[in-house]
């Protein structure tokens, strides 16, 4: 907590001299308080600087190597993310054009995938009819927070 200084009118020495005010001692509390939070800041700095270096200490053959890793996985990924996609659009062109075939409006096929998709989100083992898996289930519920603003 701190505490703002108060206003003290000083009075003249009898030589015409202002007196030099005494610093106020700190309250107790508040130097543990301090002392409590260097020891944490310390203690945090500390983990930092041994996971650094925990990284300075391998070998550099064995960091280019978990970059290498780093980087073929999230080149597939992003494979993967493009292939979902595709497969997405694919499967939104087949909806739209069985719908039309039917005279069911695009609103309508939209709303009725919402709804499917709400319905996953909020209704405990709700599968789609056995069309999502049990692992993608699982995935899913994982995220239910993010998705869940994304199907309002």
């Amino acid at each position: 907590m701190t505490t703002h200084p108060t206003i003290a009118i000083a009075q003249m020495n009898p030589d015409g001299s202002l007196p030099i005010p005494a610093p106020a001692p700190a309250p107790a509390s508040a130097a543990a308080t301090d002392t409590s939070e260097m020891e944490q800041r310390l203690e945090a700095l500390q983990a930092r600087a041994d996971a650094l270096q925990e990284v300075l200490d391998k070998p550099l053959s064995a960091i280019l190597a978990e970059h290498e890793r780093a980087q073929e996985t999230a080149a597939a990924w992003d494979a993967f993310g493009a292939m979902w996609m595709l497969s997405q659009r694919a499967m939104r062109r087949v909806a739209m054009d069985l719908a039309a075939q039917l005279g069911v409006s695009e609103e309508e096929v939209v709303q009725r995938a919402l709804a499917h998709a709400r319905n996953v989100l909020n209704v405990e083992d709700e599968d789609l009819g056995g069309t999502v898996a049990p692992a993608q289930l699982a995935h899913i519920a994982r995220h239910k927070p993010f998705l869940r603003k994304q199907f309002r």
